[in-house]
């Protein structure tokens, strides 16, 4: 795969897994944890323990928030490659940034990723991919109102946007009532964010809230309205009462 990424508005930097990751100028964040790894964070927060749990399904459909990279939806055709799955992989996928999007053809993706490049080059020109295992899109536009047009719909959901300080529409009690709408009575979420605000807004919404533990990288989030095996949950009771003024963010 050809490395030559440039836009104006990001810089490529090498996270400590050895794979890369961007800078954004924009929002002042990285796309990744560069502590923890690009590759490693895709896999061991958000892909790895979501779909685990849906090997048996016929057809699993995620919601990817937001694209960024494409790292955790090209991580998701990986495990579903390397578990030789054979259910209907669906990923739905809102991106703002349509500049970020033009620009990763050229990207220094892991070289687990180069059997997808075709992938990547199709999805990319027409934002739209199909074939007999996989369907995938890109919604160029507002994650917030694109996320309205769906109910009980999600198995999955990454949430993986910018923090709420670069990007705070993505993490309110509102925003995850609409996302808690479009998912599956049964749907599992993960997200990075292990703060107090993103576990409330979660807990208000109906969300079983765990602590997603992987060996070499931070804690993170899983949240399910089941009650989930095999998982460390976390007593929110107890949080609110131990952080009475604790509330979540708020349109």
């Amino acid at each position: 795969m050809i490395h030559n990424f440039n836009s104006p508005l990001h810089d490529i930097i090498l996270s400590d897994d050895g794979t890369f990751t961007a800078y954004s100028k924009e929002y002042d964040e990285h796309y990744h944890s560069t502590k923890d790894g690009a590759l490693n964070e895709s896999l061991l927060k958000h892909v790895i323990p979501t779909m685990n749990m849906m090997q048996n399904r016929d057809e699993v459909n995620i919601l990817d928030i937001c694209f960024g990279l494409g790292f955790n939806t090209l991580a998701s055709l990986y495990y579903h490659k390397k578990h030789s799955l054979k259910q209907r992989l669906n990923i739905y996928s809102p991106e703002l940034d349509t500049g970020l999007v033009e620009s990763l053809k050229d990207f220094a993706y892991p070289e687990i990723f180069d059997e997808f490049k075709h992938i990547i080059d199709e999805l990319l020109a027409n934002k739209i991919y199909s074939d007999k295992n996989f369907h995938i899109e890109i919604f160029l536009g507002d994650a917030r109102e694109y996320i309205k047009s769906f109910q009980n719909k999600f198995d999955i959901v990454y949430q993986d946007a910018f923090s709420p300080k670069a990007n705070y529409a993505l993490w309110t009690g509102e925003y995850f009532r609409d996302i808690s709408s479009s998912m599956k009575a049964d749907g599992i979420l993960s997200t990075y964010s292990t703060a107090l605000a993103t576990r409330l807004a979660l807990y208000e919404n109906g969300f079983n809230v765990y602590v997603n533990r992987q060996e070499s990288i931070r804690n993170s989030t899983i949240a399910s309205k089941e009650n989930l095996k095999d998982l460390e949950l976390v007593d929110m009771k107890h949080k609110i009462k131990c952080n009475p003024d604790a509330r979540p963010l708020r349109d």
